[in-house]
């Protein structure tokens, strides 16, 4: 027979018939909007239902209401059993309030607070189903659960649907493998993708200085991942999964759908996906250092095959203090002078980390080392050999989508990571959905369309700076980002943002472990005060908050480490720009400042010392160009 579900807007219309293989949520009937509308503790987001709309989201910013979402079709298909779920009891609008401390990312300390409601759910065949519905002050979170599964469940659709105003602006994603494209604005819903399906987070402009981007955080084991297809609607934003079905046989709940909501400044500094991501699971976590990486791959494709080359990116991080050094793909093959015994026992004697690459063996097996990961017994037997060897940690590539194995897969191999105190960094995977939390050993994730693409094509020379403009307000919000910025000299494909915006990269992009991708020369032609900066700039914020900026545009953003703030500026056009700003939310005096902005051409820097009295702050940029102030506090 064939599926059908019942849709929110007509379940209130008329009473339930016999309609099979359906999961419905519904609401009482009786209720008034308002007993059904759930508020962010500050007020400023609202949720409430509205026939036939759905739950309308609407935001409350100065002396504007706006509506910015409405969420229609929320439920799940089951492929078979009863249909006739209603709602037996709903929770009171409880407060949420949680604080939490962050190995990295934008902010060390996290408060997770909000106002959630809990909808029940039950069928005739005794089956519960819950909606857990949480308001927050920067955004929502909602996610569907099964508590107490007595049958095996198989679960083939998802039917939430996200609606935006049509002819809103979006920056948004076609969905790739890897994560690895670009977010060009469109107002159509269609852009360069008439396939109408989109990878997350998807960021919107609903209105003047109002926004919402949407992701998805916390997938546990026995889940896959999703992403969003308009092409039915192309204001209407429906999740798809990435499994046909998913079958359940213990208890089970979806990846919560966020939906971050402010200005811009709200959405880069929020922290809603690690909100509502599992706490940390790591009783230890005194060997988890983030810190600078010395990588071989951007400028020597097959490197790491080469003993000396590899000796010279050891040597390079000795000499700007870099914590670690990555030997990437190929070392199984290393010849030339030694082989990998002889690189970590040289890393080792200069007092060097080394972190290795892994392939996933998964996706693509074209280089090695293969198939080390797969199953728990070789996977524990590489990890338990790893940290006999002094290396602190693995880069693993070449991941499938977002199906059920593979994150089965991330899962496992961050679990057993942490037993042999190594560090994970995934690449040609997806983005993160807050693991960050529950695994602080997961120190970043690709997920990008990153400086690694110089080698590929032609594309990024031209694109790279309004792309590098946009990521802050999309991909780097959900989670680390490994670009593998600052590059200063060419790789296959030339470069023509300036070297002003190259460093800036390193405090605009967040990551804890921050791959510098650049050959050794092209570090050690750049001034002095330039080698100094990189030989002490950190990798983990303890605030991070955006002075201005607009996707696409330009970005100005600062990152508090101690008593110094960061501040990275990047513009993303074609012409010269001049930008100012004040300090007045730097609270403490000032007793520094350095600014590294463009020279007379984009090679050069123009290096200065500001006066610590000054707050107002003006800096001129060449196209493409950027800057980089640091501030020392007393």
């Amino acid at each position: 027979m064939k599926q059908k579900t019942i849709t929110l807007k007509k379940s209130l219309k008329r009473p339930f018939f016999s309609y099979t293989w359906v999961i419905v949520c519904f609401f009482l009937l009786t209720a008034c909007s308002n007993s059904l509308q759930i508020n962010s503790p500050n007020n400023k987001i609202s949720v409430t239902y509205e026939e036939p709309e759905g739950f309308v989201v609407t935001y409350h910013g100065g002396d504007r209401t706006t509506s910015v979402l409405t969420l229609s079709d929320l439920g799940l298909s089951l492929s078979e059993g009863a249909n006739d779920f209603k709602l037996v009891s709903s929770t009171d609008a409880t407060p949420v309030h949680e604080s939490y401390t962050m190995l990295s990312g934008k902010r060390k300390n996290c408060t997770n607070e909000g106002t959630e409601r809990t909808y029940h759910f039950t069928n005739s065949d005794n089956i519960r189903m819950d909606l857990i519905f949480r308001v927050y002050n920067d955004g929502i979170a909602f996610r569907y659960a099964f508590p107490e599964i007595t049958k095996t469940l198989d679960i083939t659709n998802e039917t939430t649907t996200f609606r935006v105003p049509e002819g809103v602006k979006r920056w948004t994603q076609k969905l790739n493998s890897a994560y690895e494209d670009f977010y060009p604005m469109n107002t159509d819903g269609i852009g360069n993708n008439e396939g109408g399906q989109w990878g997350f987070p998807a960021l919107f402009e609903i209105s003047d200085s109002v926004y919402v981007l949407l992701s998805e955080a916390n997938i546990r084991k026995g889940n896959c991942g999703s992403w969003l297809t308009n092409k039915e609607n192309r204001s209407a934003y429906k999740i798809e999964m990435s499994e046909k079905k998913l079958t359940c046989d213990k208890t089970w709940s979806s990846a919560w759908r966020t939906a971050m909501i402010g200005s811009l400044g709200d959405i880069v500094s929020s922290t809603l996906i690690t909100d509502v991501s599992d706490p940390c699971k790591i009783k230890d976590t005194s060997w988890i250092k983030p810190g600078l990486v010395s990588w071989i791959y951007w400028a020597y494709n097959h490197g790491s095959k080469d003993y000396q080359i590899v000796k010279k990116f050891i040597d390079f991080a000795v000499d700007f203090h870099l914590p670690y050094v990555l030997i990437d793909w190929e070392w199984d093959e290393m010849g030339n002078g030694g082989d990998l015994s002889d690189a970590l026992r040289y890393a080792k004697e200069k007092g060097i980390s080394p972190l290795l690459w892994y392939n996933s063996s998964t996706a693509w097996c074209g280089a090695g080392p293969l198939y080390r990961l797969n199953s728990p017994e070789s996977r524990k037997k590489e990890f338990s050999w790893l940290e006999s060897q002094g290396v602190k940690g693995i880069k693993v590539d070449f991941f499938n989508q977002d199906s059920l194995s593979t994150m089965n897969y991330f899962i496992d191999i961050l679990e057993d990571a942490a037993e042999n105190h190594l560090l994970i960094n995934f690449h040609g995977a997806t983005i993160p959905r807050g693991w960050q939390r529950t695994y602080p050993h997961m120190m970043s994730v690709e997920g990008v369309y990153g400086a690694e693409w110089y080698n590929n094509n032609a594309t990024l020379t031209d694109q790279a700076a309004w792309h590098n403009c946009t990521l802050p307000f999309t991909r780097n919000v959900v989670g680390p980002m490994d670009y593998t910025p600052c590059t200063f000299t060419d790789s296959q494909h030339p470069h023509i943002t300036s070297n002003g915006h190259e460093l800036a990269l390193l405090v605009v992009f967040e990551s804890s472990l921050q791959h510098l991708a650049d050959r050794p020369e092209g570090y050690k032609m750049q001034p002095a005060e330039v080698q100094s900066f990189l030989s002490t700039l950190p990798t983990v914020w303890d605030d991070t908050r955006l002075i201005s900026g607009y996707p696409s545009d330009h970005i100005i953003i600062a990152r508090q480490s101690g008593n110094k703030w960061y501040i990275g500026g990047l513009n993303g056009t074609n012409n010269n720009r001049d930008f100012s700003f004040n300090l007045d939310f730097i609270p403490s005096s000032i007793q520094q400042m350095t600014l590294f902005s463009d020279g007379t051409t984009s090679q050069e820097f123009h290096i200065e010392n500001i006066s610590p009295e000054t707050r107002d702050i003006k800096i001129s940029c060449l196209p493409r160009g950027g800057f980089t102030l640091v501030v020392q506090t007393k």
